[in-house]
């Protein structure tokens, strides 16, 4: 059902955003119609449920079939210490309709494969990515380009975020011409496993999560509503140690094969084997 109007405990509700010129009722009322998938419910997609749901987008998809585990606790915000050992879509799910009754949490209770990709991505106009491993990026980034949506994309290692937005399909933004590629266009191959170890292994700075998860958040509320300048075309870096916030231009690859001018990726793949055969790490299009 489209939502065409306000109650006067919305109005109440989301009086802050509706005080803000660019965003204002014309603004709320498409986040209340818009749909958004989050793919996991961790370090990342913890702040960008909340941040969501508090903002009253419509459709929040939540992708996740992981337990609360005590070594979660100290980022992801979603979950407390009487949680662990529960299935977090279950914990989320409650959290996030207590929060805001106004938006409907559609739950996906297990892992996003090449079986279940396209028809779970189809329905959202923006796809949010909080996954962890490279198989499910891939797989995430190649659903998108073939059904034409718009991917929201975050990284956490160590003390180091990114950020950008994927929009391959997109030629103008509000008038203004838009170039922007997709994940394969930054990172044609996965690097290899020891170069990027695990959160276990490596470590995270649990703030950074929050970080970037809220970006990934604010990119989202721009797209629905339709204000600002989202980060298409542009890949962020902030360091979380000295507070250096870079922002790198990122080039479509007119050779990608998801995207590019011939592309050779019709159909999703074997990600899994994809990611098994590893040349060696390379990165283009940034400057």
């Amino acid at each position: 059902m489209v939502v065409t109007s306000l109650t006067e405990m919305q109005k109440n509700r989301y009086s802050r955003h509706l005080a803000l010129p660019e965003l204002g009722m014309a603004g709320q009322l498409r986040l209340m119609n818009g749909k958004v998938l989050v793919i996991g419910a961790g370090g990342l997609g913890s702040p960008v449920c909340l941040y969501l749901t508090a903002a009253g987008v419509g459709t929040i998809g939540l992708v996740e079939c992981d337990r609360v585990d005590h070594s979660n606790l100290q980022r992801q915000v979603l979950y407390s210490s009487e949680d662990v050992g529960k299935l977090k879509a279950d914990v989320a799910q409650r959290r996030l309709e207590a929060l805001n009754p106004d938006v409907n949490i559609v739950k996906y209770s297990g892992r996003m494969t090449l079986e279940n990709a396209m028809a779970w991505i189809s329905p959202y106009d923006v796809v949010i990515n909080g996954a962890d491993n490279f198989p499910t990026r891939y797989l995430v980034n190649d659903a998108c380009v073939l059904l034409k949506k718009i991917y929201v994309d975050g990284a956490v290692f160590r003390f180091e975020g990114l950020n950008t937005v994927f929009a391959p399909h997109l030629t103008e933004w509000r008038g203004k011409p838009i170039q922007t590629g997709c994940y394969r266009c930054l990172f044609p191959e996965p690097p290899p496993a020891e170069m990027v170890p695990s959160c276990a292994v490596g470590g995270v700075m649990g703030t950074m999560c929050g970080i970037v998860g809220s970006v990934q958040a604010n990119e989202t509320i721009k797209i629905l509503a339709g204000i600002g300048t989202p980060l298409f075309g542009r890949l962020q870096s902030t360091n979380a140690l000295d507070m250096e916030i870079r922002t790198l231009k990122l080039r479509r690859d007119k050779e990608c094969p998801a995207c590019g001018d011939h592309p050779t990726i019709t159909e999703l793949i074997d990600y899994e084997a994809f990611c098994l055969q590893v040349k060696k790490p390379e990165a283009r299009s940034l400057e």
